[in-house]
């Protein structure tokens, strides 16, 4: 098997996996970025304070930015949010940074990272490390606080196209 045959298997057995979609916000002295990510997991419910993990492409300005930050904001975003997801990365033309938070609503958290209005969960991060593996940083942040929205339905990105959840029926 080839480089580009394995590249293309794997980019189509990850697409079967359907995942959240969050946007990753980050705020302060190297400025306010935002960007869309679909590779956010938590790491742990029991350290000293939770912690997850966000990846995010080496070429996004957003990754020196939290970094630089040492803070930032993990977004996921509720089912009808689409747009923001669009937005976020980059397909709604709004190519400047901070024009994309013009187009969104937005309030500034306890760490001063912007929080996304009407986002299912938000989770405000300090950056505890972080490591550049081959074109993406991986940065794992404690959570010092989450903020939940009344509606828990989250938007979905599986097969290539946006998603919700269905409840399959219990059968006995």
């Amino acid at each position: 098997m080839t480089d580009i045959d394995l590249r293309s298997r794997f980019l189509e057995g990850m697409s079967r996996a359907a995942t959240f979609v969050a946007v990753a916000t980050t705020d302060g002295e190297a400025g306010r970025f935002g960007v869309t990510i679909s590779s956010l997991t938590s790491v742990s419910a029991d350290g000293s304070q939770p912690s997850l993990l966000a990846c995010i492409h080496h070429l996004s300005p957003a990754a020196p930015a939290i970094l630089r930050n040492r803070a930032f904001c993990a977004n996921i975003l509720q089912e009808d949010q689409q747009q923001l997801a669009d937005l976020f990365a980059g397909r709604a033309g709004a190519g400047d940074h901070l024009a994309r938070f013009e187009r969104a609503d937005w309030m500034t958290g306890a760490l001063g990272q912007p929080l996304l209005t009407g986002a299912s969960a938000r989770f405000e991060c300090r950056v505890a490390t972080s490591v550049l593996w081959e074109t993406h940083h991986i940065i794992v942040g404690n959570v010092m606080d989450v903020h939940l929205s009344e509606n828990p339905a989250t938007l979905l990105y599986g097969q290539r196209a946006y998603r919700r959840a269905v409840q399959i029926a219990h059968h006995d």
